[in-house]
């Protein structure tokens, strides 16, 4: 105990503002790491990896143990080769979502072609519910999902309500797997999205979520994409993105989180949470300069 308090005096005695941002930058590309993987599998192993690396190194530092030492130095390399292994996949979809969220990418995106694709998978969604047709609506947005249209049915036709309609109608061909929306067209139906691998619904107090459903979830984690879904059991409505889900909508509350997701966005468009930060820096300059 004696060294590890003077371990602790001897940081704080070559503490200096640049060892304060040296921390800042440390602590803030944690944050970031951990909001990337937040609501997947890895958040459950990191837990338990954080829980063993404290209590070895309360054990290295306490006691004096030379074998045991020995044992960590010489486990320390496999780990450094085992730990990417077993993250692969929570890895992947970071990086996919980092790529996502800082897209440089120019969407010359059309109010009205806009608004008429929301009202039409709006007005039919509620439609479907009605009549508790199940139905799996996937909305692309910068990611294109060019490998999961090989696997459904090739249409490129025009989005009308009728053609949805008749896409997820019981027993038809097309009902089962999903509709790929891209623009104002429908460019495949009966495709088949990869299944959710975070827990997410596994952990949910409602069991009996299907596949449609995990479909759903399954492809906004690996895509920016938006995905509506309609319940075959209750006819509830869901709307899924970068991993989660969101339950119990009507048509008000659908068309309302799809104008957010899917309003025009300019070349060089900064992520969401930077530009709310800005938008409350800027109000707050205004109000400062009012008063």
């Amino acid at each position: 105990m004696g060294n590890l308090i003077s371990e602790f005096t001897f940081f704080f005695e070559r503490l200096n503002w640049l060892s304060i941002v040296d921390l800042l930058i440390v602590t803030l590309i944690a944050f970031l790491l951990l909001r990337l993987i937040r609501g997947t599998q890895a958040v459950v192993l990191l837990r338990g990896m954080i829980f063993l690396i404290i209590l070895v190194t309360l054990f290295t530092t306490l006691l004096d143990l030379p074998a045991f030492s020995w044992l960590l130095k010489t486990a320390v390399p496999a780990l450094l080769i085992a730990i990417p292994v077993i993250f692969a996949p929570e890895i992947r979809r970071a990086l996919e979502r980092l790529g996502t969220a800082g897209s440089m990418t120019f969407v010359a995106s059309n109010p009205d072609r806009i608004e008429r694709m929301i009202d039409t998978i709006c007005t039919t969604t509620q439609r479907l519910a009605d009549q508790k047709y199940g139905a799996l609506i996937v909305i692309e947005r910068d990611a294109r999902l060019d490998e999961y249209l090989t696997t459904g049915v090739r249409l490129d036709a025009n989005l009308t309500p009728q053609l949805l309609l008749q896409i997820f109608f019981t027993n038809t061909p097309l009902h089962d797997g999903a509709a790929i929306i891209r623009g104002d067209r429908i460019i495949a139906a009966a495709c088949v999205m990869p299944l959710s691998s975070s827990g997410t619904l596994s952990s949910s107090p409602e069991r009996h979520i299907g596949l449609r459903h995990r479909a759903a979830l399954g492809i906004s984690e690996v895509s920016d994409s938006v995905a509506v879904v309609v319940s075959e059991e209750t006819g509830g409505i869901s709307v899924t993105h970068n991993g989660r889900m969101i339950r119990r909508l009507d048509q008000s509350r659908l068309r309302n989180i799809l104008n957010a997701f899917f309003r025009p966005r300019m070349t060089g468009r900064l992520p969401d949470w930077f530009e709310q930060l800005l938008v409350r820096w800027s109000r707050s300059r205004d109000q400062v300069i009012g008063d």
